[in-house]
């Protein structure tokens, strides 16, 4: 399997952590933001509308271009719109970049997926795309607890995580 197919799935790691982590620091956002907890919950809709409108429209946009450099602007993307987001702490703002990152996460998914398949035979297109996807169930299973348990521990949060 070569070694960039590990890293397709790295990707989607990283981004899914990112996607379903909010809900672990939900109260503490909702604090920081001073408001309400509900409130806080439509960055969660955000994301899904992101991604909704974002893996046509984003395979639409990158069809006729190189996979490398639209897998790299993906990923940069996402990683401005977290950058934009934790530095400027206003609730509108951070709704758009939540659905500025899900666009850039559901083109990475479309793109990953597409080259994944690419870059194996047919015998082996199968395994390509379960390292690809598998990136997601580890940040389900790895990523979304450790990454909650060090936003409260590092950030001083009041909040404590769930038990």
């Amino acid at each position: 399997m070569p070694f960039v197919i590990y890293v397709l799935g790295q990707g989607i790691f990283a981004q899914g952590t990112s996607e379903f982590m909010l809900s672990g620091v939900m109260p503490s956002i909702a604090q920081d933001l001073d408001i309400p907890l509900a409130s806080a919950g439509m960055l969660v809709s955000a994301f899904a509308i992101g991604m909704l409108v974002g893996a046509p429209l984003m395979s639409l946009v990158t069809l006729k271009m190189p996979r490398r450099a639209a897998l790299v602007g993906f990923q940069l993307v996402f990683i401005a719109a977290h950058v934009g987001a934790a530095l400027v702490p206003h609730f509108g703002f951070l709704l758009v970049m939540r659905v500025l990152s899900a666009m850039a996460y559901a083109g990475f998914w479309a793109m990953a997926s597409v080259a994944a398949i690419s870059l194996v035979g047919a015998d082996k297109q199968g395994r390509a795309m379960g390292v690809v996807v598998s990136g997601l169930s580890v940040a389900t299973i790895i990523g979304v607890p450790g990454g909650t348990l060090l936003a409260h521990h590092g950030s001083g949060s009041p909040t404590p995580p769930p038990h």
